[in-house]
């Protein structure tokens, strides 16, 4: 298993951006829980799974098997 950011600088740097105006949150949901704090639950549970592979909710990383 590898994760690595997403190869598309632009869009690392628009999610990175989000995530620094958010204070750490996903830029991408509304709320401000736990659950969004990047690396979010829904990937951190994907990383779980080996069966698992692409991209976060956000498209900042990328998981390979």
């Amino acid at each position: 298993m590898k994760i690595t950011l997403n190869p598309d600088a632009d869009v690392v740097k628009t999610v990175k951006e989000g995530l620094d105006a958010k204070g750490g949150y996903c830029p991408c949901r509304l709320e401000r829980t736990d659950d969004f704090k990047c690396m979010c639950k829904e990937f951190r549970e994907q990383i779980k799974d080996p069966d698992f592979e692409g991209y976060c909710h956000c498209m900042l990383y990328y998981k390979s098997k």
